[in-house]
């Protein structure tokens, strides 16, 4: 297996997912003694959350270009960023290394096309809702995006920031996830996009309202297929 490296700590709950998960698909494949040859530099999420400036976003990038530097100095043959709100600044990050960085709204959006999924909604942090950088991959992909409704994605916005971050879900905040579901599958949704890493502690994948396609696990699904070439 080809070793891969992990920008995480955006947030440390994700990280921990991106983890397991792999791991998980690695002895799926592999066998149950197997485990994945990966490289993890944990970041300091205090200085890179709820960004809004184009100063704190230069500072972002320096930061995961950096990371991603060392990651590649280390050994990793291709990376992860483990949080979809910094793949605003993929392309500065991708720019930065000579390894390929596997995108995360690529291989949800390829994923989804080839299950004929046309329609769907996108949740996640307000960045990743509301601005272009992460849509458009998926639009890309043939897939018509719900128009978002502020007050959905506030309320969001918050409980990704203020609970899920902090390792908290709560039954309150599943129950919100299920109304809005249910809203926008009535809306047209085929399908829902979990554009955030932490959505899965709060949305039962496997069984919702909606198909659900968590970005999460599709992106490690995509770092596991390109280990094993």
């Amino acid at each position: 297996m080809r070793k891969i490296g992990l920008i995480g700590g955006m947030s440390w709950v994700s990280t921990r997912t991106y983890y397991e998960d792999i791991n998980q698909l690695v002895q799926a494949r592999k066998s149950t003694s197997a485990s994945a040859p990966l490289l993890i530099e944990s970041l300091d999420f205090t200085d890179l959350m709820r960004l809004s400036t184009p100063e704190q976003w230069a500072h972002a990038a320096q930061v995961l270009c950096d990371s991603a530097r060392r990651l590649e100095q280390a050994g990793a043959m291709a990376l992860l960023i483990g949080a979809n709100s910094m793949h605003k600044i993929y392309d500065t990050v991708a720019a930065a290394v000579s390894v390929p960085v596997i995108h995360i709204a690529e291989v949800v959006g390829a994923k989804m096309k080839a299950d004929g999924i046309t329609s769907a909604t996108l949740l996640g942090t307000r960045n990743v809702v509301m601005e272009s950088f992460y849509r458009k991959r998926l639009v890309a992909h043939g897939i018509t995006l719900l128009p978002p409704v502020i007050e959905e994605v506030e309320e969001v916005d918050r409980i990704i920031y203020e609970e899920l971050m902090q390792g908290k879900a709560t039954r309150a905040a599943e129950r919100t996830l299920k109304t809005m579901l249910t809203t926008m599958g009535n809306r047209g949704a085929q399908a829902a996009v979990l554009g955030c890493t932490e959505l899965d502690m709060i949305v039962d994948v496997d069984a919702n309202v909606l198909p659900i396609y968590d970005c999460t696990r599709i992106h490690a699904e995509a770092a596991v297929d390109w280990m094993f070439g």
